[in-house]
C-alpha cells in the first residue's frame, strides 16, 4: 500500500475531489450526485493505494522495472479468504464495480466499464515505466483487480435489477 505518511492525505484528497467532480461523472452516467462522487471517490482510492510511492516488498527475484507475467489465474482460494495482497487487490475494485453496476444500461455505462477493466492494466504500465514510484508490475494484480471489479459489477447490477426490473403479473 505505500506509506502510510502519503496515503491519508491521498486519501482525503481523493475523497474531496470525488466530492466536487462526482455530480458532473453523475450527470454524465444518468445517476445522482451522490452515486457519482461514490463512483469517483472510489476511483480515487485505487489511484492512491496503487500509484503513491514505495509499495510493498516485491517478490524474490523481482525489480523496479520489470513485469512478473507468471501468475494470471486467480489467487489461491486459501488467499482470497486471508487478508493479504492477492484479497485486498480484489476488495480494491469492488466498489467501483458496485457503482458502475448500479447505473442504468446506456452506451455511456458501457464505456465507464470498458475504462474500468483496462484500468489495471493502465496502473501495471505505469508502475513498470515509472520507477520514481517504486512499484513493482504483476500479473496477478491485474487478475485479481479485474476479479474485484467483476464482483462488484455483478453486486451492483443484481441490485438495479431487483430495483428497476418488473416481474411479469400473473
Amino acid at each position: 500500500m505505500g506509506d502510510i505518511s502519503q496515503f491519508i492525505p491521498g486519501l482525503l484528497l481523493a475523497t474531496l475531489f470525488g466530492l466536487v467532480a462526482g455530480p458532473l461523472l453523475g450527470r454524465l452516467l444518468g445517476v445522482g450526485r451522490l452515486h457519482g462522487s461514490a463512483t469517483m471517490i472510489s476511483l480515487g482510492a485505487i489511484l492512491v493505494t496503487t500509484l503513491i510511492p514505495g509499495g510493498d516488498p516485491p517478490l524474490v527475484g523481482s525489480q523496479i522495472g520489470t513485469c512478473d507475467l507468471s501468475r494470471f489465474g486467480p489467487g489461491a482460494l486459501a488467499d482470497l479468504l486471508t487478508i493479504n495482497e492477492v484479497s485486498l487487490n480484489v476488495l480494491l475494485f469492488v466498489p467501483l464495480g458496485v457503482t458502475l453496476g448500479l447505473v442504468p444500461r446506456s452506451p455511456r455505462k458501457i464505456l465507464a466499464v470498458a475504462a474500468a477493466v483496462v484500468l489495471p492494466f493502465g496502473i501495471e504500465t505505469l508502475q513498470l515505466i515509472a520507477p520514481l514510484l517504486g512499484r513493482y508490475c504483476d500479473s496477478l494484480d491485474i487478475v485479481s483487480n479485474l476479479m474485484g471489479l467483476s464482483i462488484g459489477l455483478v453486486i451492483g447490477s443484481a441490485i438495479w435489477n431487483r430495483r428497476h426490473v418488473r416481474k411479469p403479473e400473473l
